[in-house]
């Protein structure tokens, strides 16, 4: 049976004017992405319905972490970063595990518009000029050449600033290259055997965070109005409701 519940009342805007408010890096994708459908989210307690889990990239981002631990405790380079000439390791911090957990993460407070801003890392490295590199773990199987210019992985982009901002507002001094480390499953095989593998690709991305900032009040903006914002352009589930209108009419 779904657990999905379509009217939430709890961590709503509306019920905590003049508080500091969560706002994680997820949302603030969900608000470039539609801001009609985060505001019925984060303002009204109906949100979209939960995609299902894809436990198979859980699964590969765990190990990821394990592997990469390896070399972080040895403090020396994991050999993707010196095959592709990577001139770093993996950094070592104590709250390097809590920065990585979902319900906690990397937190600053924006303290102009009161919002919390949340983001979980998946790793972090460290190069000669002790500028921090924002570090993200992709996994898919395709047999297509994978690159970040599909318009999709925009969002990949968006989440990297965030945490590049982030870790600056902590005080960081943060390298504006980040990479993607992706693992593409190979399904040219005959067999199974109970074994996938996978072929593992790093991509260098050039961030620039400068949004952050100014979205950010935009956000406040909308939440602080008592109007619905317009849907998003590419929005399915905006585009869904006005269907379902036509067709229902006043028959609700």
């Amino acid at each position: 049976m779904s657990s999905y519940n379509p009217q939430r009342t709890r961590n709503l805007f509306s019920a905590v004017r003049g508080k500091p408010f969560k706002l994680s890096r997820t949302k603030i994708q969900d608000f470039l992405d539609c801001p009609r459908c985060f505001y019925l989210d984060r303002k009204c307690g109906t949100g979209q319905p939960p995609g299902f889990p894809f436990t198979l990239n859980t699964a590969v981002d765990t190990l990821l972490k394990k592997e990469f631990d390896e070399y972080r405790a040895a403090r020396e380079p994991h050999p993707l970063m010196v095959k592709h000439e990577v001139n770093a390791i993996p950094f070592a911090h104590p709250d390097l595990d809590e920065w990585r957990m979902n319900l906690k993460g990397i937190q600053v407070l924006h303290e102009p518009t009161g919002f919390i801003i949340t983001g979980a890392i998946d790793d972090l490295w460290i190069n000669p000029a002790e500028e921090l590199i924002v570090v993200d773990y992709k996994a898919t199987s395709t047999s297509k050449e994978i690159t970040l210019e599909e318009e999709y992985r925009k969002s990949y982009k968006n989440q990297m600033e965030v945490y590049q901002w982030l870790l600056r507002q902590k005080g960081f001094n943060v390298s504006n290259t980040g990479y993607f480390v992706y693992v593409n499953g190979d399904t040219t095989k005959d067999l199974f055997n109970e074994c996938l593998e996978f072929e593992t690709l790093l991509f260098s991305y050039e961030g620039n965070d400068s949004w952050v900032e100014s979205t950010l009040f935009r956000i406040a903006k909308c939440l602080e109005s008592d109007e619905f914002p317009e849907p998003g352009t590419s929005c399915d589930f905006c585009k869904y409701r006005i269907a379902i209108r036509k067709h229902l009419g006043d028959r609700e």
